[in-house]
């Protein structure tokens, strides 16, 4: 199943506006809408967040500790997509939050497989500067 990229953009916008809704302090009932229920969410590195994430209650557990990490200021801005001849979107997202009072800045890329439900059944992120992202979201 290929994605075309007007409707990947569309769907990754939702995905977005329903993290930043959630990490601002809401219920994350849209997330949990867009995300199918045997979701895998996998974030390398060596820092608070790392690690792979398996099923929506355990994604959404991940979100919630990213929440609470950055006292509610972490927000995400996509800036471009990529398609191809898959169910697969590659998305670069840049990142800013306060975390312990500094403010900070990132960029990743997102790979995000999509389900037969428009769901986002798998994420990969990968921050462009792997250090600096660890040093971020320090333990």
């Amino acid at each position: 199943m290929a994605i075309d990229r007007g409707h990947a953009i569309e769907l990754l916008e939702r995905l977005h506006a329903a993290q930043n809704e959630y990490y601002a302090g809401g219920a994350g009932t849209d997330l949990r809408r867009i995300l199918a229920p045997e979701i895998e969410w996998t974030i390398p590195g060596d820092n608070a967040i790392a690690g792979t994430y398996r099923g929506i209650d355990e994604v959404i557990a991940y979100f919630a500790r990213r929440r609470d990490l950055a006292g509610r200021t972490f927000r995400m801005q996509r800036r471009d997509i990529l398609v191809g001849e898959t169910n697969r979107v590659a998305a670069l997202t840049d990142g800013t939050a306060t975390i312990n009072g500094t403010h900070h800045q990132w960029s990743t890329v997102g790979l995000y497989d999509i389900d037969n439900h428009d769901r986002i059944a798998a994420c990969w992120l990968l921050a462009l500067d792997q250090h600096a992202f660890d040093t971020i979201w320090s333990r």
